[in-house]
């Protein structure tokens, strides 16, 4: 009789007998909850607090002091010599600066031949490798290294082999002897393409691995459904994964404008932003480094530089943040 009691109401099994104690029952905990302690929460503060600080000084800080000199006149030395000018350093720049446009104009080239030359061959070499060929590790490794060598670095490699008595390229040619010299680097015609091809040299391993990631997240029952329509490999990239390929497409096209905004290691290594190389990195840092410091003119440039920064860079962050809202 009991057991079909309790079968019937199992509750009745764990209650206690008439005129017994009431029985204290305890909860089983569900999950483990451990409380911060004092000394957790002084170190999550410093390590938030300390980086947040130095970003503040040293990046929004400075781009704002940067941003108020180029309004006015300062040679460096001492805060009284700070005069107000307005938008004098700005009307100069585009009058008065025989270097300004040429500088504008090489920026542009370099972007040009960025998207042009080695970010293709960075596609071509990522499309390769992401057929697992043998040795593919090896060769990752190999294309990649360039970017991860310091631009100085590369600049001194290239200038050995730039090199108009004992270098490659004139050894190869019979350029090396009296009479017969290429000066890569001096000659303001040839300078700035040689700079070029060091910089498609490093730029084709940066292009090399974000494609290869992209590829990576390319959906494989898109290519088998192709390959069983019929499709051959050409028709299947161009029409399943280089259209799968877009978001990967805009990071390139980000990343290529700023490298080509930026570019200054390399020039400044090379030939220190001679004739034939003018970028606008180098005229901010000649103007506020060089021997007649102009630091209120060198801001005026470096907030143009800005400018054209943020053109490219605040469309790309309002279209992915509203990816990030829709998903």
């Amino acid at each position: 009789m009991t057991t079909e009691l309790t079968k019937e109401n199992p509750e009745a099994a764990d209650a206690p007998p008439p005129g017994a104690a009431p029985v204290e029952r305890r909860k089983v905990p569900t999950g483990h909850r451990r409380l911060l302690t004092r000394r957790d929460r002084l170190t999550l503060g410093l390590m938030a607090t300390l980086p947040t600080v130095l970003h503040i000084a040293l990046v929004w800080m400075t781009a704002l002091a940067s941003i108020a000199l180029a309004f006015t006149t300062w040679d460096g030395i001492g805060f009284d010599s700070i005069h107000w000018v307005g938008l004098q350093n700005f009307k100069e720049l585009f009058e008065q600066n025989p270097q300004f446009w040429p500088a504008v104009q090489h920026n542009v080239v370099w972007f040009v031949v960025l998207i042009v030359i080695p970010t293709p061959l960075g596609l071509f070499l990522a499309v390769q490798l992401d057929k697992r060929i043998r040795f593919s590790r090896v060769y990752q490794t190999a294309f990649f290294l360039p970017v991860v060598l310091s631009m100085a670095v590369i600049g001194f490699v290239w200038q050995l082999v730039y090199n108009p008595d004992t270098g490659l390229i004139n050894s190869v040619i019979g350029a090396n002897e009296p009479g017969k010299y290429i000066d890569w680097i001096g000659d303001p015609d040839l300078n700035l393409w040689a700079v070029l091809v060091a910089a498609s040299w490093r730029h084709t391993g940066y292009m090399m691995i974000l494609y290869l990631a992209g590829l990576k997240g390319v959906d494989p029952t898109l290519r088998e459904a192709s390959a069983i329509d019929g499709a051959g490999e050409w028709q299947t990239f161009r029409n399943v994964v280089f259209p799968a390929l877009r978001p990967t497409n805009t990071i390139v096209l980000v990343v290529t404008i700023i490298e080509a905004l930026r570019a200054f290691d390399l020039v400044y290594v090379f030939n220190g932003g001679a004739e034939g190389t003018e970028l606008l990195s180098i005229l901010v840092t000649s103007n506020i480094i060089g021997e007649s410091s102009r630091i209120g003119y060198g801001s005026a440039i470096a907030v143009v530089l800005l400018l054209i920064s943020l053109v490219v860079i605040i469309p790309y962050l309002v279209s992915t943040f509203r990816k990030e809202r829709r998903a």
